[in-house]
């Protein structure tokens, strides 16, 4: 299993808010994207996967009409 820094951010849907909920933690997976699956069970999801160049994996997520991002860091 990998160790990851998760970031976790849901974006406000208020047109003159730009403030968001920001969650971080270190969780142990194997699978990312099964990890987010389990996540997001029984909503409609879509995603955009991005790796930037540090190696951080980005998820851009649409779920249930809430835009959301995911950022994983391995440690």
């Amino acid at each position: 299993m990998k160790c990851y820094e998760t970031v976790w951010e849901i974006f406000n849907k208020c047109p003159n808010n730009q403030m968001r909920d920001v969650f971080i933690d270190e969780i142990e997976i194997d699978d990312i994207e099964a990890y987010l699956r389990s996540k997001f069970s029984g909503r409609d999801v879509s995603w955009e996967r991005t790796v930037r160049a540090d190696g951080t994996i980005v998820y851009d997520i649409a779920a249930s009409g809430i835009r959301e991002r995911y950022s994983f860091t391995e440690i």
